[in-house]
C-alpha cells in the first residue's frame, strides 16, 4: 500500500487543494473525491508539504470529510481519491454509543483500530443511517478509543458483515444492497452466507479439488442415511445453512448388535443414544427439525490428539493484489462426547505444532495450505460477487488425506481466543483494508475505462 498521508484543512480559496510534490501526476488532475462524492477543484503542488494534503474548509464540508485523519491517496484518471472510504454494513444497532452494535462492538472497534494508522475512514453503518436524498450516511467511527457518529458520503467499497442468514434475507436489507450495488455501482464483499449443499454441487465436478469432498447427499428419506451407512463407518447429518456446529448429528450402525448409535447435542448437553431402527432414531432425534433442510455426509475417521478427534480451521484472505493468502491454520480438538470441535461444545483450539511432532505438523500444514488455496480459487470463479475471505473446516484422516467439511463466507473468530494466533489476527485485519483498497482501485479503473 502507498504510504498514508494526513488530511488537513485551510481557509484559502474554497476549491483549492494543496498536495505534496510526489503526488503530482503527469496526467492533469481535475477532481477530488471522497467516497461517492466528487467535485472539481484547483490543485497546487507544495514542496513544503510532506505526507499532507490540505483542503479548503468549504471543500472539506462539501465532501463530508468527518475529521482530520490518515488516508491512502489514489489517483485514478483525472481524479484524486482520498483513500478508499470503507463502509462496514451490518445490523443490530443499539441506542448506546458505548456499545453501538452490542456484543460485536469490541470486534469492530478492534478491526478499525488496527487500521487507524493507515486509514481513519472506516465506518459502520446500517439501513437506518442512510439518507438517500442527500446521498450520505450517518456512520459510526471508532477513533481516540471511543465511538462517534458522523455524516459521511456513500462509501467507495462495502464490507458485508451482516450477522446471520435471517437478517441477510430481510426485504429491507436486500433492497438497500441492490440499490447501492446497481444504482451507485458500489462493490460489496463478502457475498451471502454459503449453503453447504449448493457449495457441494458447485465443487464436486471440479477435477482439481473433487477428491477433497466427502460423499454428500441431500436428505430425501430414511434410505438416504441407510445408503451412506452401508458404504461408510458412520455419517454426519447436518443442516444446509447451519453454523457453529449447531444440530450436527453423528449416526453409526453397529452390525453385530444391529443397533444405531447417535451422538448429538440437545439443551446444551452432549448425548449418546442407541436405537433399534433408523425410523425410531429419526422420529426421536429429529422430531423438532425440518428434515428437508439437512444433508447427509460421509463420516471421516479423523486423526486424534489425547484420544479426541481433531479437525482444522483454515482462513484464506485476499491481499493488496487480490491474491489469496493462507492467513491462519488452527487445530481444533473435540470435547469429550461432542460431535464437533466447536468451543461452545467443549472443543479446544491449538496450533498444529502443539498437537503433532515437527515433521507431521509441517506435512499437514502444507497439505491444508494447498487445499485451501485451490478451493479458494475455485469458489472465486464459481460464485457471484467479490469474495475477500473464507473460513474452511478441514478434516485429516489417518492416512493424512485432507477432506473439506465446510466453507464459510463470514468465518467466526473463536480460534483467536488462543493467544498464539494474535499476530495472525492482526494480519487478517490489515488484509481487510488492503483488499478493500484493491477493490476500490480495480472497480474505479474499470468505470473510468468505460467512459
Amino acid at each position: 500500500m502507498r504510504e498514508a498521508v494526513k488530511i488537513v484543512t485551510h481557509r484559502q480559496s474554497k476549491d483549492l487543494v494543496c498536495i505534496p510534490e510526489e503526488l503530482a501526476s503527469t496526467r492533469l488532475i481535475e477532481y477530488i473525491a471522497f467516497g461517492q462524492k466528487k467535485y472539481p477543484c484547483q490543485f497546487v503542488t507544495m514542496n513544503t508539504l510532506h505526507n499532507v494534503i490540505s483542503i479548503s474548509e468549504k471543500l472539506s464540508e462539501m465532501l463530508n470529510i468527518p475529521f482530520e485523519g490518515n488516508i491512502e491517496p489514489l489517483i485514478i484518471g483525472d481524479t484524486l481519491h482520498l483513500g478508499p472510504l470503507v463502509g462496514i454494513f451490518t445490523a443490530g444497532f443499539t441506542e448506546s454509543l458505548l456499545r453501538p452494535i452490542g456484543d460485536r462492538s469490541f470486534m469492530f472497534a478492534n478491526l478499525m483500530a488496527e487500521n487507524s494508522h493507515q486509514n481513519s475512514f472506516i465506518y459502520l453503518f446500517g439501513v437506518h443511517g442512510i439518507d438517500w436524498e442527500n446521498e450520505t450516511i450517518q456512520g459510526y467511527f471508532f477513533t481516540n478509543k471511543r465511538w462517534i457518529k458522523e455524516v459521511v458520503p456513500f462509501p467507495s467499497v462495502i464490507y458485508n458483515r451482516l450477522p446471520n442468514r435471517k437478517i441477510e434475507q430481510h426485504k429491507s436489507i436486500k433492497r438497500v444492497r441492490d440499490r447501492l450495488e446497481e444504482e451507485y455501482k458500489i462493490p460489496w464483499f463478502n457475498p451471502g452466507f454459503f449453503n453447504k449443499w449448493d457449495l457441494y454441487l458447485k465443487l464436486k465436478n471440479e477435477k482439481t479439488i473433487a477428491h477433497y469432498l466427502p460423499k454428500t447427499k441431500k436428505f430425501i428419506n430414511f434410505d438416504t442415511i441407510e445408503e451412506l451407512l452401508s458404504a461408510y463407518q458412520f455419517v454426519y447429518v447436518k443442516p444446509e445453512n447451519g453454523s457453529l456446529g449447531s444440530k450436527v448429528i453423528l449416526i453409526r450402525y453397529h452390525r453385530e448388535e444391529e443397533m444405531y448409535y447417535c451422538r448429538y447435542r440437545e439443551d446444551d448437553i452432549n448425548k449418546l443414544q442407541k436405537f433399534s431402527s433408523i425410523h425410531t432414531l429419526i422420529n426421536h432425534v429429529f422430531r423438532r427439525m425440518k428434515l428437508q433442510d439437512f444433508i447427509v455426509q460421509q463420516g471421516i475417521p479423523l486423526i486424534r490428539f489425547e484420544h479426541q478427534p481433531v479437525d482444522f480451521r483454515v482462513h484464506t484472505n485476499k491481499d493488496s493484489s487480490g491474491k489469496w493468502q493462507v492467513t491462519v491454520i488452527a487445530a481444533k480438538v473435540a470435547g469429550k462426547g461432542s460431535t464437533t470441535t466447536h468451543i461452545n461444545n467443549g472443543g479446544r483450539v491449538k496450533t498444529i505444532e502443539e498437537v503433532f511432532d515437527q515433521d507431521k505438523a509441517k506435512r499437514i500444514n502444507d497439505k491444508l495450505s494447498v487445499a485451501a488455496l485451490k478451493i479458494s480459487d475455485v469458489l472465486d470463479k464459481q460464485l457471484d460477487g467479490y469474495i475477500g475471505e473464507i473460513g474452511f473446516d478441514f478434516g485429516v484422516d489417518k492416512n493424512e488425506d485432507v477432506w473439506l467439511f465446510e466453507a464459510n463466507s463470514k468465518p467466526g473468530r473463536s480460534i483467536f481466543s488462543n493467544p498464539n494466533f494474535r499476530e495472525n489476527d492482526k494480519h487478517i485485519k490489515k488484509l481487510f483494508l488492503e483488499y478493500a483498497t484493491h477493490l476500490t482501485k480495480e472497480t474505479t479503473k474499470a468505470e473510468v475505462s468505460m467512459k
